[in-house]
């Protein structure tokens, strides 16, 4: 996960942010794939990305997206029998004590915490089956300039926003009053995320005072901004992959792998 999770690129020391000032927020996605050339020939179609080395090795590349790094690639999903899918990344000042509050309330631990220098990582799944990741360690390069353009966000579908809130609040310390800690509001139905004032992700269940739907399949749902919502989805099936529903600000597509993600307005957040 290394740089495929949030891992500093090699900045100068007075750059360098850590999960132990910065902590409970998304700090990175990763992909796992089946194809490594393939999936960055579909990601720079649709979304204009290029690529750089990763250190963990040729499996493993970086998305950037004006020059910032965006997104980690993994192509091991058939050598890890993993799924392939998107996943969010929260940062965390301790990745085993975070691990061990998941299974504690229910949650399970599908890989890790492992050791991936400069810091730790797990794949997490919370109690109703939503695969999640922590990072703990360094963060990327230039992270504030990353979350101020804001290229990516992150929302919780599930059957329960309050019960789900309640979860990750105890896993990665929201609401905590520790400094630096992320705030939890609710605002026309969904649970929203801030973290030092900005909304980095959101959670929802449905209509206001429903109760839990059993057919929702929770899963985290990664956004990233664009300029063209139509024209992404456009190219996505051009190359391989389709569209499973479309608005003017919002289109949720497939990747040539089956992987899910969501393009969205830069005005929408």
């Amino acid at each position: 996960m290394n740089d495929t999770a949030p891992v500093s690129g090699g900045p100068r020391k007075r750059d360098v942010i850590s999960t132990h000032s910065v902590f409970g927020a998304p700090c990175w996605v990763s992909l796992t794939s089946r194809d490594l050339e393939a999936t960055q020939d579909f990601y720079t179609a649709v979304l204009g990305w290029r690529w750089r080395g990763a250190k963990l090795g040729e499996h493993f590349r970086i998305a950037l997206a004006d020059g910032v790094p965006v997104a980690g690639i993994a192509a091991v999903a058939a050598m890890w029998q993993m799924a392939v899918a998107w996943t969010p990344y929260f940062a965390v000042p301790d990745a085993d004590v975070a691990a061990a509050r998941a299974r504690e309330r229910g949650g399970t631990a599908a890989v890790g915490p492992l050791s991936f220098p400069p810091g730790r990582a797990a794949l997490l799944a919370d109690r109703d089956g939503a695969t999640f990741g922590i990072w703990q360690g360094e963060l990327v390069s230039n992270w504030e300039a990353w979350r101020r353009a804001a290229p990516t966000f992150v929302r919780l579908h599930t059957r329960d926003a309050f019960d789900s809130a309640m979860f990750y609040g105890e896993v990665l310390d929201w609401a905590s009053g520790k400094p630096g800690c992320c705030e939890v509001e609710y605002e026309g139905g969904e649970v929203v995320l801030r973290s030092r004032g900005d909304i980095v992700a959101r959670i929802d269940s449905g209509a206001v005072e429903s109760a839990p739907d059993p057919s929702v399949r929770p899963h985290w749902q990664i956004h990233f901004a664009v300029a063209d919502v139509m024209g992404c989805a456009r190219a996505a099936e051009k190359h391989g992959g389709s569209v499973l529903s479309e608005e003017e600000t919002e289109a949720i597509l497939r990747d040539q792998d089956g992987a899910q993600f969501t393009v969205t307005s830069r005005l929408v957040r």
